[in-house]
């Protein structure tokens, strides 16, 4: 048995199985960190956003090169009135949206108006408030009148949240964008992968590429692990610096290195305290020694900045000198501003890795001329409320990735404080400048006016560390705003990259059919009556338990709507929410509007996502459920036999290969496991892909997508099954009525097939009961592991984004099915022991 296992195992991993990396003409695979919460740009502040369809689905009047330099684009020219308050844009002739609308002004004074509206969420509201009126001349020329001159007009616009859309389509550009690039927006498998097609009917030269497919990997391994099977084409920011070295050495694949928009900076609070005094803030820069915090925290990549600016900018000002690394004079300056003994402060440090590391690493500095650091490590929503918010810290570490943000030290109440008095004066000046050159001197002025105050620590400007196919071109340029624009992409020679196929329909279905078939077979064997008092037990259970997460989650955090929305969200946006997702009235009426919704099978609609969670739901059962039930198959048709090969033989080496080899596979973790059968499998033999799914429209793809991780979940329940199996059937050869049997002279085989093992089966029903939710919600990991947009990766990313909605749906939906696996196996506990019947 244990033979055909493995041989039907070996045929699932072959069972089409894709060539890696070349599977579709014309068609690019793109990994990317984040997935974006909603695809519309222009209501949303997550570069993710911008990243999948700024410049591919959705264009701007202009855009920038990547010199810095303002571009035509939707418009082909424009011009400014000498006062500078007026623009006035032609448009390019024949520019269609997708949906076949003709681009006008009219769509052009729609999209500034509704951007700069009053509620408006843009991101950039408030800088569209100097558009005093947006006037359409005719069909092909709209005119802007702004309230005051200001220099940066243009720049603005050439940013994500200045896209040109349709009244016709902005409601639904959340979920299904519709704009005038180069690609058409062709589906999204939220948690796994979005998909762009060529637009036959762009304005422009069409794009080399047919498909864009975008997956999303959070995590450093399975990142690595896609680049080297040839399951991602292109990562421009690539999670693991650590691994470039090894990449590198790949003759298949090219890294590319570049300076983004991000200064990370070591932010100081100023308001109070040793930090308000500008010779400690200089004496702490000149503490630190950026050199070696780019060597440990980012493993060489990256470069020294000396003030808030990207290096790449031709305005530019090497600063880097202003605070060289010297420990003799920061003790100098300390004991200039009375701290010759040092002091004590507190560093809070948000979740990514480039603080993490580089906070250690700073500490020690700072320790070594005298001051104490107490290092904290918080979570994004804690940074959220203690640093930006209520300013509670002293020192902390955080990336500013957006482009021209050097405007933050001229902001009254930011975050640390700085008096930027002096900096407002030079940045209205630079408003109201329009010269190329003057412009240049007052940037200049703004650097070295932060620099010398020591607003903050500047240590490095973040790098793209992106990893490509090496015969993949033009596919990503460094410009300010930091976007993959794909319509020059293309491989030499004409060649495809990796595809994903498109997303088939899931079988989530399966498992209840499954469990109707179970509960059916119960009744005929066991009685009406034993049935439905079980089930009396079941439904009561599933009613305590909604009322517990129902506390948890909409009573227990405050209002769940201000949750939610975060801390800088207006009373009038919290109301707006409370009404769209139904959290108003009191807190019984609440919970029994959302049993009725739950009665009707209506989970709510994500907060992130914008669409009803049920959908949600199904597309990641579609995943999880047949990879849990394939998991619990495999594992019970491993470790039944083993259990009872082990048990046949007692004392013999059957016996004591199978206990230690059921050791091991408890004592291995599953996550590590998985981590071993991806580099084997995956990276060096390439069997199967790296992760990813491509759903049921192809279930041999889908059978080989899965194959790893259900065999990463199966093994170490395969190993606790063996051992309770073992047990049992021992125990039960240990009954009267068995040595009985083997005394009238019945096979020592005969009595473990026939008598032993149905008593036997008992605990191992009931250890599968248990099994299969925590297959369920347990394969987080696994899931992260192989991106597979599984229900325990959902719920994870519910949490991250707070949205509680889902995690509340989640969560009953988690509850439920782990109540109804102990139903099922109490009653298949029942069937196999009529003792347990009364």
């Amino acid at each position: 048995m244990v033979r055909a296992l493995l041989c039907a195992l070996c045929a699932m991993l072959l069972l089409g199985a894709p060539s890696p990396a070349r599977a579709a003409d014309g068609a690019i695979t793109i990994g990317l960190q984040l997935e974006p919460p909603n695809l519309d740009p222009t209501s949303g502040a997550a570069a993710a956003i911008d990243e999948v369809v700024y410049a591919n689905v959705l264009e701007g009047l202009v855009r920038l090169a990547a010199d810095g330099s303002v571009r035509p684009l939707l418009a082909q020219g424009w011009q400014v009135s000498p006062d500078g308050r007026t623009y006035t844009f032609a448009l390019r002739p024949g520019v269609r949206f997708h949906d076949g609308h003709i681009l006008t002004a009219a769509d052009v004074a729609f999209s500034l108006n509704r951007a700069r509206a009053p509620g408006s969420s843009n991101a950039q509201a408030q800088a569209f408030g100097t558009i005093a009126r947006v006037d359409v001349i005719d069909p092909l020329r709209v005119r802007v009148t702004l309230r005051a001159p200001d220099s940066g007009f243009l720049t603005l616009l050439s940013f994500g949240d200045a896209v040109i859309v349709s009244p016709r389509s902005a409601a639904s550009l959340a979920t299904a964008p519709v704009g005038t690039g180069p690609f058409r927006f062709n589906g999204w498998r939220r948690g796994d992968s979005l998909t762009l097609a060529r637009n036959p009917a762009y304005w422009g030269r069409p794009a080399s590429l047919a498909k864009v497919t975008y997956r999303f990997i959070a995590d450093p391994t399975a990142a690595y692990a896609a680049m080297r099977s040839g399951d991602v084409t292109i990562f421009p920011d690539f999670p693991a610096p650590e691994t470039l070295a090894q990449l590198r050495s790949d003759p298949r694949l090219r890294i590319v290195t570049a300076p983004s928009q991000g200064e990370v900076i070591l932010a100081m609070n100023e308001r109070a305290g040793p930090l308000a005094d500008v010779r400690v803030r200089r004496a702490i820069s000149q503490a630190i020694d950026r050199r070696a915090i780019i060597d440990g925290a980012m493993f060489g990549y990256g470069t020294p900045i000396g003030s808030h600016f990207p290096p790449q900018s031709p305005d530019y000002v090497d600063l880097t000198g202003r605070y060289p690394f010297d420990r003799a004079a920061a003790k100098r300056l300390l004991a200039e501003a009375g701290y010759p003994h040092g002091f004590t402060l507190t560093l809070k440090l948000p979740p990514p890795s480039y603080a993490r590391r580089s906070g250690e690493l700073i500490a020690a500095q700072l320790r070594a001329v005298g001051i104490a650091v107490r290092v904290e490590s918080v979570e994004w929503a804690q940074w959220l409320d203690q640093v930006l918010a209520r300013h509670a810290f002293d020192l902390t570490i955080v990336a500013h990735a957006e482009p021209f943000d050097y405007d933050i030290y001229g902001r009254e109440d930011y975050y640390f404080g700085y008096d930027g008095r002096a900096v407002r004066v030079l940045l209205s000046r630079l408003r109201a400048t329009t010269d190329p050159a003057a412009r240049h001197e007052l940037l200049g002025a703004i650097q070295r006016r932060i620099a010398d105050d020591a607003a903050n620590a500047f240590l490095f400007q973040f790098p793209h560390l992106g990893v490509q196919d090496v015969r993949l071109r033009d596919a990503w340029i460094n410009t300010p705003n930091q976007t993959l624009d794909l319509a020059a992409a293309r491989f030499d020679g004409g060649e495809s990259g990796a595809a994903v196929a498109a997303a088939g329909t899931g079988h989530a279905g399966l498992g209840w059919l499954l469990a109707a078939a179970v509960v059916l077979a119960a009744v005929a064997g066991l009685g009406v009556r034993t049935v439905l008092r079980r089930a009396g037990v079941l439904a009561a259970t599933m009613l305590a338990a909604t009322v517990v997460i129902f506390v948890l989650v909409q009573i227990v955090p405050g209002d769940p709507a201000a949750y939610m929305m975060g801390l800088n969200a207006s009373p009038r946006a919290i109301a707006a929410l409370h009404a769209e997702l139904g959290f108003g009235g009191s807190a019984p009426l609440r919970y029994a509007r959302w049993m009725a919704e739950l009665v009707r099978g209506d989970f709510g609609t994500s907060y992130t996502y914008r669409v009803p969670v049920a959908g949600l739901l199904a597309e990641r059962l579609a995943v999880s459920l047949p990879l849990a039930l394939l998991a619990t198959l495999l594992s019970v048709a491993i470790g039944v036999p083993a259990g009872y090969l082990a048990a046949r033989r007692r004392g013999g080496w059957t016996d004591v290969a199978f206990s230690w080899a059921a050791r091991l596979g408890i004592a291995v973790p599953s996550f590590w496991l998985a981590l071993v059968l991806l580099l084997v499998f995956a990276v060096r033999l390439h069997w199967v892909p790296a992760g990813g799914f491509p759903g049921w429209s192809s279930p041999g793809a889908a059978l080989a997508a899965l194959v790893l991780p259900l065999v990463a979940l199966a093994v170490p329940q395969a190993a606790i099954l063996a051992r309770v199996t073992r047990g049992a059937l021992l125990a039960a050869m240990e009954q009267d009525y068995l040595r009985t049997a083997r005394a009238k002279g019945l096979s020592r085989d005969a009595t473990l097939w026939r008598h032993a093992l149905p008593n036997a089966l008992g605990p191992a029903v009931t250890v599968l009961g248990l099994q299969v939710p925590f297959l369920l919600a347990g394969s987080a990991i696994i899931e992260n592991v192989f991106f597979l947009p599984g229900l325990g990766r959902l719920v994870l990313q519910a949490v991250a984004q707070r949205d509680l909605v889902v995690v509340q749906a989640v969560v009953v939906l988690l509850v439920g099915m782990t109540v109804l696996a102990s139903f099922l196996a109490d009653l298949a506990a029942a069937w196999l022991d009529p003792r347990l019947r009364a």
